[in-house]
């Protein structure tokens, strides 16, 4: 026989296309239409209810319908004939759909008038599910009621069709027609014969071209073909099954790889549409959830995010009744323990333990279990202290898959322990079908078996399936064909399970004693490197509001027991928080809505925060004014104030902006005088150079640093013939605008220039500044380098009006330091990443996260890069490079214009980074000016409410328990990587002490030694310390 299975194949396709599935409905008969379009923001249900009763309009079939971002409910009526009435009985909607991806273009939600009349979500509408099943109207009049979102599809935003990113830019063009509003017959021959088909196709064609099922397959399948009457489809199907019945029985090999099949909506709680959009996403997908397992008894259905439930308890009661009634029966399973899929880079570690805090606490107190893993699989790395974290918040199983996308490295792993900093572990899974919308197809199962990186010791891997992203979940055609992967030969075995199921399996095999293998360290992503820059102002916002409210934690506990309005209030700004932390908000991923949203949100809680510390403080402050330091250790320093100082036996400097500088000293977490207080030291000034007892730091006529001296040690920290330059250089990425930056973007940069000024501002003794102006392209910088007596920082802010497009703007600070790696400060630790680029692995890390530092050391001396509100740097290039913006034109095109200020330190230092953590507290954690309290005390500022005594030690925490109880919490880690032995005390005698998990229960009880308590510290250690007086 000649080989003609190319022609056989395309023919099989070509009449499934055409022919089959347009015989799926037997009969279809229209609907009558009328419609009302809410003139604002979307309205609930009674209120639409009214509005159709009173101002529907009739509505054709091909008519537009609603502006982008707008909302038109829809009343569809019909009558249903008697013969029609029964379980094949459904309502065909297509809004104007195109052939993308379920929940990136418009979607609907069905209503019903629920057991109150109030209304209750029933099915969500998409391309993917465009049937409404009625298999209990009875014949007569029926209604079906539609709310109908009008969401810009994903080509739509910022393109010709306009900037739709931002509901002030979208317009009120009509963007969709409705194509189709019918009642119809669904012929379940015909049904099943697609699915039939599906199956097997997708299987042969993944299958290698010598395989002899997949050879046996195409047989089959033209079999079935030739028995099919095209002409008569409907007459015919059951014979076309018939034929194909005999390759579907066949069973799996033996020892065939097993796949735990798992129902799951990936739904980005903002991304290409704003928060507010993202609820009614969720109500569309989660009824639609909720509604197959009626049908689909074994389906299972897994969903993370705390903060998508409570939408639903808040504002749509009916549909999270129903949800807590699946999680009753097992066929819900609330996943992920975290209130948010947060981003894992840039949140702080404190914001990652109330992510989990808030999640779990949630979970539990509404279906009354904690989650056991944590579930992220659309986030862009992830840092090494991570495990530690986990565990903590009583996960000790992580699923994930996006290093998947890695463009230069594949990770050699689907399932392993991945060991922290700390060295904790927690059992990781990244399911090999290399997606977390899987749609249950042949090649997805037969490529996950491949791609599966265990078989040497495990049988099971993970397959979450259902549209996502934009939410959508699965469809009754994808559990269909799970039902036929079951046992099939060719393919792996298939069976619908939670994730508890599988992680038992692979529990079962570890006990069993296989040999899982461990991967220690971070978990690097090789792509959305430029996510670590993007959106500034919301990386700021969410940096600012991290510190404010560890303050305002600190500054109540201080004062005694905590009010519960402030407590409750207090959470709900954590909270407020914790969502912007969204891991398509904070990368700057996601359209200009978003971003008007987050930046009024932080503004919004970073104002409120300043409100309640005032009040806090007012508790606790003396009569005079004082000055507050939230921070772990002494503070001896200069600061500025706007209404000077009292005396102390200190000198003040006026300075340039009208306020005036001196040096003061305040305990950690306390308070003290406002008072200038004496410094053996000065900052001396010439026209070129600046220079106290610790750095001496030069520059040319044009403002550009050419020699930092470290005094101390006689060492030049730039090496001979560099300066610190600002550069500006080209920033188009290969794909993915906002997300991407590319290794060759930093060689193609250049002298930033447009000096206009130089000018020496600030002259000493306590403050030298000099202020260097500059113009270039459509933007323009103010650039500030000062330096303190008495500090051993060198600062260089930057106010910058940035109108720049598709350019990325960058501070590179060479150094003659000789390291081969950089230490990189992130959450409760530091990772060491390579200074060079002799693997592949290397290689790929040419822009990596770190929080408040970077440093580069030789034993015995080292220098750090300092920052107060930027996270993408480069080490491979002779130093330290900060990325300080970008400006992507998708999917924001006005990403980052507007107005930014950053500091930059540089910090020579001894061995060690004692200093460092110091220096990188004092930046990110200013001094506060504070007015005389209100008791209008007279003994003078109050005793600090704790006492963390070493400098290898950071506080994360100090804040009450929140269970009321009065308590003090103090969450502590080790944060230089050595065993370390530790004092914890307060003002009054502690009478007991115990280490805590995240949600603040005890674990472990202290020993007190004379009312304090000592802790010692395994290298990354992270503590959480409960103390009663």
């Amino acid at each position: 026989m000649h080989d003609d299975s190319v022609l056989v194949e395309r023919r099989i396709r070509r009449e499934l296309l055409e022919k089959v599935l347009p015989a799926m409905y037997s009969a279809t008969m229209p609907m009558t239409v009328q419609a009302w379009d809410a003139p604002g923001e979307p309205v609930p249900y009674g209120e639409a209810m009214a509005a159709l009763a009173t101002q529907a309009r009739p509505f054709a079939i091909g008519a537009k319908w609603s502006r982008p971002w707008g909302t038109t409910w829809f009343r569809f009526t019909a009558d249903v004939p008697a013969a029609w009435s029964g379980p094949q009985l459904e309502a065909v909607i297509d809004l104007g759909f195109h052939p993308d991806a379920a929940g990136f273009q418009a979607e609907g939600l069905v209503w019903s008038p629920g057991t109150d009349g109030l209304g209750a979500p029933v099915q969500g509408i998409h391309p993917r599910r465009t049937g409404l099943p009625l298999p209990l109207a009875p014949a007569g009049p029926l209604e079906v009621v539609l709310e109908a979102a009008s969401n810009p599809a994903f080509p739509m935003v910022g393109t010709r069709h306009g900037h739709l990113g931002s509901l002030k830019t979208a317009g009120n063009t009509p963007i969709y027609t409705l194509r189709q509003a019918s009642l119809a017959q669904r012929n379940d021959d015909v049904f099943h014969l697609l699915l039939d088909v599906e199956v097997l196709l997708g299987l042969m064609t993944s299958l290698p071209a010598t395989d002899k099922r997949r050879q046996r397959l195409l047989r089959d399948l033209e079999a079935a073909f030739n028995v099919l009457d095209l002409y008569d489809i409907a007459g015919s199907a059951v014979a076309a099954r018939r034929t194909l019945q005999p390759a579907l029985a066949l069973h799996a090999r033996e020892g065939a790889h097993q796949v735990v099949a798992v129902g799951h909506a990936h739904i980005d709680s903002a991304w290409l549409w704003p928060i507010r959009e993202t609820i009614r996403k969720c109500a569309r997908t989660f009824a639609s959830a909720t509604l197959m397992m009626d049908a689909y008894p074994e389906y299972r259905f897994v969903c993370s995010q705390a903060v998508q439930y409570d939408w639903m308890e808040r504002q749509y009661p009916p549909l999270f009744e129903r949800i807590r009634e699946r999680v009753a029966t097992g066929q819900w399973q609330p996943v992920g323990a975290m209130w948010v899929e947060a981003d894992m880079n840039l949140p702080s570690g404190e914001s990652l333990v109330r992510q989990l805090v808030y999640g779990q606490r949630y979970f539990e107190s509404r279906f009354g279990r904690r989650c056991n893993e944590v579930w992220i699989p659309d986030v862009f790395g992830y840092p090494a202290s991570l495990p530690q974290i986990f565990a903590a918040g009583g996960c000790d199983r992580f699923i994930t898959q996006k290093l998947s996308w890695n463009k230069q490295n594949r990770f050699p792993h689907s399932t392993f322990q991945w060991q922290g900093l700390d060295g904790s572990q927690v059992l990781t899974h990244f399911p090999p079908v290399d997606t977390y919308n899987a749609t249950v197809v042949g090649e997805e199962l037969v490529f996950s078996e491949k791609n599966f990186k265990e078989h040497g010791w495990s049988d099971w891997s993970l397959m979450p399936f259902g549209h996502g992203n934009g939410g959508g979940g699965p469809t009754r055609e994808m559990i269909e064909r799970a039902r036929r992967f079951a046992d099939l030969d060719g393919a792996p075995k298939v069976a619908s399970g939670t994730t508890d199921e599988f992680f038992a399996h692979v529990e079962g095999e570890i006990a069993a004693g296989a040999p899982v293998p461990v991967w220690n360290g971070e978990l690097y992503f090789e792509m959305h490197r430029g996510t670590l820059t993007s959106q500034a102002k919301t990386k700021v916002g969410n940096r600012r509001c991290e510190g404010l409210l560890r303050e305002a934690e600190l500054w109540w506990a201080a004062g005694g027991d905590v009010p519960v309005e402030v407590a409750a209030e207090l959470e709900e700004l954590w909270k407020e928080v914790l969502l912007q932390q969204f891991h398509d908000i904070i990368p700057g991923s996601s359209i200009t809505w978003v971003y008007e949203d987050s930046e009024a949100a932080h503004a919004q809680v970073a104002a409120r925060l300043e409100e309640l510390i005032e009040e806090a403080l007012a508790r606790i402050a003396p009569a005079a004014a004082s000055i507050a330091n939230a921070g772990s250790t002494t503070r001896c320093e200069v600061v500025a104030s706007a209404t000077g100082f009292a005396p102390g036996g200190g000198q003040t400097q006026a300075l340039h902006d009208g306020t005036v500088a001196a040096v003061v000293a305040v305990p950690p977490f306390g308070l003290a005088a406002c008072a200038a207080v004496p410094l053996d030291d000065r900052v001396s000034v010439t026209e070129r150079s600046f220079a106290n007892g610790r750095l001496a730091v030069g520059w040319d006529f044009d403002g550009t640093i050419t020699s930092i001296i470290a005094v101390r040690e006689g060492r030049q920290l730039l090496p001979p013939g560099r300066t610190v330059d600002l550069e500006l250089a080209p920033d188009h990425p290969v794909e993915y605008d906002a997300w991407d930056v590319e290794e060759w973007t930093r060689g193609l940069g250049s002298p930033l220039g447009g000096v206009q000024s130089v000018t020496i501002i600030d002259a000493g003794p306590l403050v030298a500044t000099l202020e260097v102006r500059r113009s270039f392209g459509r933007s323009e910088m103010t650039q500030l380098i000062t330096l303190r007596a008495g500090s051993p920082r060198l600062d260089i802010t930057f106010d910058i009006d940035w109108r720049e497009d598709e350019k990325l703007l960058s501070l590179m600070v060479p150094l003659d330091v000789h390291a081969r790696e950089a230490a990189c400060d992130i959450q409760f630790g530091h990772v060491m990443r390579p200074t060079h680029a002799s693997t592949s692995w290397d290689a790929a890390k040419f822009e990596v996260c770190a929080h408040r530092y970077v440093d580069l050391s030789e034993p015995g001396f080292g220098v750090a890069v300092l920052n107060d509100g930027r996270y993408g740097h480069g080490v491979q290039d002779g130093g330290v490079r900060v990325s300080l913006l970008r400006a992507a034109k998708y999917p924001d095109p006005v990403q980052d214009h507007g107005r930014h200020r950053v500091t930059v330190g540089v910090l020579a230092h001894g061995a060690g980074l004692h200093d460092v953590l110091r220096e990188a507290e004092a930046l990110n954690t200013p001094l506060r000016m504070v007015a005389a309290g209100d008791a209008g005390r007279t003994d003078g500022a109050p005793v600090p409410l704790v006492s963390v005594e070493h400098p290898g030690v950071q506080v994360s925490a100090v804040k009450r328990a929140d269970d009321g109880s009065g308590d003090l919490v103090v969450r502590l880690y080790e944060a230089c990587g050595a065993r370390s032995t530790v004092a914890v005390r307060t003002p009054v005698r502690i009478a007991e002490a115990s280490t805590c998990n995240l949600l603040e229960e005890p674990q472990r009880s202290l020993d007190i030694a004379d009312g304090f308590v000592n802790l010692t510290l395994r290298p990354f250690e992270l503590v959480t310390l409960r103390v009663r007086w």
